[in-house]
């Protein structure tokens, strides 16, 4: 039935569709943040208004198996932009923390790599980034901007470098708190423990040491204590700033009509590009924790401020099209619409309300390579090219945008690397009915975690997993007491002969296979095996952007619009609407 339903699809889509080698077309890639598969219509949810990002499935093809490169923000943009695996960049790190913190890091994506922004920018296509960047920003001075979008392709920034955290909002609490309780409490509480057992024992005469030495070990203390306090007051000013090209804007961020005015910034650009082939890479902060709305959706959702950030954020795509529409572009311009990773299972304020996504049927969610952690929407829409209405169940991957947009704008592919992503316009045009993803290999941060197979003979999709997260509690469907799933030590559990999946028959991922229910077992996990080997047989030792000594705050990188001692403080944002002439 399914190879029927495909040759049908075939045979409509190139009987009616056009050619798609329109001259220079234009191209509108569209990600969210941390949005679960089951948020939307056009994936099977009832009580989310997600209207025009429905418009996009109903007028195009939705992709029922598309697969982020990895489940983690950084390395999964690394992977959308490049076209391959975060680990042959070095954006994959081989410690817990998976992705960029801190605005004044040294790491990033390396220059040496290709975006698929710098390969358009050089074919005299207009490019912009507008919101969420999250790929470093320095490397040895605050003004080298070495990892910055506009060394990476984009003729235009206005976003964030980093993220959008709970620090970032007042009265949000923290993302730092799981690690404070896990790694500082214990010891903070060892040290005031001792301090006050060796002043007892001094006072009574039992301890003989220079009691100095006892201020002075007290004086160390309070300190550490003291910078542990500056971080947390400090980190809002120093890491949550919005940015027009090189200069900061708004420092602290602020989160009032924020996406509205992304939304405006992609309008305009449209708008001064209309005319000239262009790329626009709309980043949204949503739903990334912090949530937040403007006062026209806060309140109007049926699943919280949660809810009221994805119909806010689905407002700002109907305004996408519209001027789309309004410049007679619908027909010159591609339009994809993805999420960098599954919902954030975990997020729960401190209230007890619901600040995390849906990940539909599947298991788990972000920072894992179960289904709910890497199985994303995937809408991609092109009136007169890609048929209206088609849902693909293909594997697909969001690395597959990269070789799509280069050969779409009539640029040969790089060939002095490895581009792990496919070209998907034969898929859409029903040119061909397979996938060219035989394999997938899902990574949790570097560590190979699953690999995924679709043999071209056969219906199944098979999943292997070499290890998988501890869930805590048990029986739970995230690592609610550590905020999120880590990749390996005693947080994992290692899986030999390792788990193995049907996926065809069980997208949940609730039923592992055995010798006993699948007599193929063995040699299923023999091909994986050697497509493994082969796989990393490919990769290169390259620098870990990711290490500690790139992932730590280094204050010498660290930007500041004002005077350090001014708390780091402008708003030449507002200045600039106050500025401006009114009708």
């Amino acid at each position: 039935m399914r190879i029927l339903v495909l040759l049908l699809f075939y045979h409509y889509a190139t009987k009616n569709a056009k050619s798609y080698r329109t001259s220079n077309p234009n191209f509108i890639l569209i990600m969210a943040d941390d949005l679960g598969i089951g948020d939307l219509g056009c994936y099977g949810n009832k009580t989310l208004r997600t209207h025009n990002i429905d418009k996009l499935a109903k007028g195009g093809v939705t992709f029922t198996q598309h697969i982020a490169a990895s489940p983690l923000c950084t390395p999964s943009r690394a992977a959308f932009l490049t076209g391959r695996y975060p680990v042959r960049s070095g954006m994959a790190a081989l410690s817990n923390i998976g992705v960029f913190l801190f605005s004044a890091s040294s790491g990033g994506l390396p220059t040496e790599e290709i975006t698929f922004a710098k390969l358009l920018k050089q074919k005299g296509y207009s490019t912009a980034l507008i919101g969420k960047w999250h790929l470093g920003l320095n490397c040895n001075s605050r003004a080298d901007f070495c990892h910055h979008p506009l060394n990476h392709g984009f003729d235009y920034f206005y976003g964030l470098t980093v993220t959008s955290l709970r620090d970032c909002k007042p009265g949000e609490g923290s993302v730092f708190v799981a690690g404070v309780r896990a790694y500082l409490v214990t010891p903070l509480q060892l040290i005031g423990i001792t301090l006050i057992s060796l002043e007892v024992l001094y006072y009574i005469g039992l301890l003989r040491i220079p009691h100095g030495a006892l201020r002075y070990f007290f004086l160390i203390s309070t300190v550490l204590f003291g910078l542990l306090l500056i971080f947390f007051y400090t980190f809002r000013y120093l890491n949550c700033f919005l940015m027009r090209n090189h200069q900061i804007i708004q420092q602290p961020l602020s989160y009032k009509n924020l996406t509205q005015r992304l939304t405006e910034e992609a309008v305009q650009f449209i708008g001064r590009n209309a005319d000239a082939p262009f790329l626009l890479f709309l980043s949204y902060l949503q739903v990334h924790t912090a949530l937040y709305a403007s006062k026209d959706f806060k309140g109007k959702s049926k699943h919280g401020l949660y809810g009221d950030a994805v119909e806010e954020m689905d407002w700002s795509v109907g305004k996408i099209l519209d001027v789309l529409e309004k410049w007679n572009l619908n027909d010159k311009t591609l339009v994809y619409f993805t999420s960098d990773q599954g919902a954030h299972v975990e997020e729960v304020s401190s209230t007890g309300e619901v600040h995390g996504g849906y990940n539909g049927i599947y298991k788990g969610g972000k920072a894992t390579n179960w289904e709910g952690g890497i199985r994303v929407p995937g809408l991609l829409h092109w009136p007169g090219v890609v048929q209206a209405g088609v849902h693909i169940d293909e594997p697909t991957s969001n690395m597959d945008i990269f070789p799509t947009v280069v050969k779409l704008a009539g640029i040969p592919l790089p060939k002095d690397r490895i581009i792990d992503g496919h070209d998907l316009m034969p898929l859409l045009q029903g040119k061909i009915l397979r996938s060219k993803h035989e394999f997938l290999f899902h990574y949790c941060n570097a560590y190979l975690n699953a690999v995924r197979w679709h043999p071209g003979n056969s219906e199944s999709i098979w999943k292997a997993f070499f290890f998988t997260p501890n869930f805590d509690p048990e029986g739970s469907n995230g690592c609610y007491n550590s905020h999120v799933c880590y990749c390996f030590g005693r947080l994992v559990t290692h899986h030999n002969p390792p788990l193995l999946f049907d996926l065809s028959r069980d997208p949940g991922e609730k039923n592992p296979l055995t010798p006993e229910t699948e007599h193929r077992f063995y040699e299923i996990l023999d091909v994986i095996q050697q497509a493994v080997n082969n796989h990393t047989k490919s990769l290169h030792i390259v620098a870990n952007q990711l290490s500690w000594g790139n992932i730590l705050w280094k204050p010498w990188l660290q930007l500041c619009c004002s005077s350090v001692f001014l708390s780091c403080y402008c708003d030449h944002e507002s200045e600039e609407k106050l500025s401006l002439p009114t009708a």
